[in-house]
């Protein structure tokens, strides 16, 4: 029997910004094979994390999603989802709200955050009480004088693929200090699933090196001249797949077009800071889509149209900090009906 370290992870329930929160189970376990079947539900104290009240405070953890956790001997990475004690969703629990059983739905989420000096609470390469040069430079930037970071990036994608996640790229982005990656999975859960994990990794590789996390979509504030962070999603289904019709790929857009305050309400706290048609986004307040168009709420890629309108979308308009169960969620609601 071996003794094997299992962190549950789960999503709380404070709002609109949900955080991650863990802790270890450690089992005995003889040919363990790393399958949610092994695990059991575990509880935890809901009345500390705004999940229940202190005289009912159990909320129950049930295992979803499991992968090796390559920063630990003999260590488990669980995705759970918060349920009540009777065993139903809890309203805090978004990955219940999927309609995506058959796993249709492909999404590619492109996740944007910040560096933070801990220090300084600025990002790297920002100097303290200053600025460095403005943004031009650091976008798929080489070189100690606009590349920053990237030692904790690099760290980073590397435990995602030793973990067995879909992770398909990194580069830095636009302002100083600010870096994306990108995942890929075949079921909107799943694609949930690995950003939460991918975000955990990459949260818990801060700590002890002086730095943090932001992903807030306008750290330096909606007034700066700097780009903002978000988490474009990339989404497809069958018809957008196999289709080969520019109208229906004009249909599926349009259908996104009277729903534009449900699809905010779910893409990520203060991202009115962050659209504001400025910095390769379109306005809050308005809707379009367009080809190759960067400063559309969707851009339809070019690689689908020269595949005969046989490809994805990109709805450009989630915020760093959206949460990819709602956001995979919602877009399948408005999507799904369209035959």
């Amino acid at each position: 029997m071996a003794k094997i370290k299992l962190e549950y992870i789960w999503l709380d329930g404070y709002y609109p910004t949900q955080n991650m929160r863990s802790k270890t189970k450690v089992e005995e376990h003889e040919n363990f094979k790393g399958t949610v079947e092994e695990l059991g539900l575990w509880s935890f104290d809901g009345s500390s994390t705004k999940q229940a009240s202190g005289g009912a405070s159990d909320c129950i953890l049930k295992p979803v999603a499991i992968y090796p956790d390559p920063t630990r001997r003999n260590g488990w990475l669980v995705m759970t989802e918060v349920m009540n004690a009777d065993g139903t969703p809890h309203v805090s629990n978004a990955r219940a709200t999927i309609e995506d059983d058959d796993n249709d739905f492909w999404f590619g989420f492109e996740q944007e955050y910040f560096i933070m000096n801990t220090s300084t609470e600025l990002p790297l390469g920002f100097p303290r009480g200053g600025y460095p040069a403005p943004q031009g430079m650091y976008y798929c930037s080489v070189g100690g004088k606009n590349t920053h970071g990237r030692d904790l990036v690099e760290e980073h994608a590397d435990l995602c693929i030793d973990a067995g996640l879909n992770f398909e790229g990194i580069n830095q982005e636009v302002a100083s200090g600010q870096w994306e990656f990108q995942l890929f999975a075949k079921g909107a859960k799943k694609a949930g699933d690995e950003i939460w994990i991918a975000r955990y990794l990459l949260d818990r590789l801060t700590e002890g090196k002086g730095m943090y996390i932001e992903y807030h979509p306008k750290p330096l504030g909606k007034d700066m001249d700097w780009n903002g962070s978000g988490m474009h999603a990339n989404f497809s289904n069958t018809i957008l797949r196999t289709c080969g019709s520019k109208e229906k790929y004009a249909e599926i857009c349009e259908a996104f077009r009277p729903l534009v305050k449900e699809h905010i309400e779910v893409y990520g706290e203060h991202n009115e800071q962050r659209l504001t048609g400025d910095h390769e986004t379109a306005s809050i307040n308005d809707f379009s889509w367009g080809v190759s168009d960067r400063g559309a709420s969707i851009r339809i890629p070019i690689i689908a149209v020269e595949k005969g309108y046989k490809g994805w979308l990109e709805d450009r308009r989630p915020s760093s900090n959206g949460d990819p169960y709602k956001i995979a969620a919602r877009i399948i609601k408005t999507v799904k009906p369209i035959k």
